[in-house]
């Protein structure tokens, strides 16, 4: 099981910060597009350290084209010496068309077709083929010497892309080398409706289960005092309901019998009211997104639900958790 970890995109801090998840033991991190560019952090943290993988978890593919996005990915991966991993999302569509002004259509087949445009612009460098990618949304048909930064010694990175529902699930299983499984997924949603889109997509493509890695950030609570560990839980909480309030992930909610619950935070949302939100996560429902053990019990728990499903684990914590306790947990599930 590799363990990965997680640095801001605050170029100031992103490669002190990338050291320290190295020297933790992480076997990767993942910088996020949120308020900073991912690429610029993991070229510094690519720079200033030695092993560690580097992944955007997520940069948005809408709000790029296939080429930018292929082009900016091969570089990094080459600086990085083959330790980059361009992780993709979709955003959702008030974001792609009122945020970045670009289109907007059939998310999962136009997912598809990006992954596999970018594929063949890849291989047209890599390998001097002709670049003649003709699809439903993008096509590719030039490409001439001075664009051309021609093959590489480490070739171009692993794609993983993040979903949530079944249409895009199955997309990741069969053009994808790994899925980015969300937070907002529990062990039973996991284990019943992602992985069954995952073989089908795999069944697809005429793949194994062996050509993609499933990689999940858990939800964790804990803490070495009561008062910590009802910190980490009411940051957990208003975190869990967040992402409930988002019609997108209604279908988590529904495979539990909490659909209702989706409509009622929605509301409170438009409100503004997120502490009442949180308040509305009662404990099973905690319980199910999140491992709520003693910093010693961490490890196993995570091993004992996920384990034997996913090839890489990361830790959701939306609050403040001590160096020592993330460290000894890292060091505990990587022995095991």
């Amino acid at each position: 099981m590799l363990v990965d970890g997680g640095i801001g995109s605050d170029l100031p801090k992103a490669a002190s910060a990338a050291q320290a998840q190295e020297a933790i033991g992480y076997d990767g991190l993942w910088a996020a597009e949120t308020n900073h560019d991912p690429f610029l952090a993991l070229t510094l943290a690519a720079e200033h350290t030695e092993r560690i993988q580097l992944g955007t978890g997520i940069a948005v593919a809408f709000a790029r084209s296939p080429m930018t996005l292929a082009t900016t990915a091969y570089n990094l991966n080459a600086f990085a010496e083959g330790r980059f991993l361009l992780g993709l999302g979709s955003q959702i569509k008030p974001h792609i068309t009122r945020r970045f002004s670009m289109p907007w259509s059939h998310p999962a087949p136009r997912m598809k077709e990006f992954i596999c445009a970018m594929q063949a612009i890849w291989a047209s460098w890599e390998h001097g083929t002709k670049l003649d990618f003709r699809g439903d949304f993008y096509e590719h048909t030039l490409m001439t010497p001075f664009f051309d930064p021609g093959p590489n010694q480490f070739g171009a990175p692993k794609v993983f892309l993040a979903a949530v529902g079944g249409l895009m699930t199955r997309v990741a299983g069969e053009v994808a080398d790994g899925l980015l499984c969300h937070g907002f997924t529990t062990e039973s949603y996991l284990r019943e409706v992602t992985l069954p889109a995952i073989s089908e997509g795999l069944d697809a493509g005429g793949r194994a289960r062996a050509d993609i890695e499933l990689s999940l950030p858990a939800f964790v609570v804990t803490g070495t005092t009561e008062e910590e560990l009802a910190s980490a839980a009411k940051g957990t909480r208003e975190q869990i309901a967040f992402y409930g309030s988002t019609p997108a992930y209604r279908g988590v909610l529904e495979h539990h019998g909490w659909g209702d619950l989706q409509t009622e935070l929605n509301a409170l949302s438009k409100d503004g009211r997120w502490i009442d939100m949180g308040e509305r996560i009662e404990d099973d429902m905690l319980a199910a997104f999140a491992v709520v053990a003693e910093p010693d019990q961490v490890a196993d728990q995570l091993l004992a639900r996920f384990g034997d499903a996913v090839d890489r684990l990361s830790f959701y914590l939306p609050y403040k958790a001590s160096p020592e306790l993330l460290a000894n947990t890292v060091q505990r599930i990587r022995a095991a």
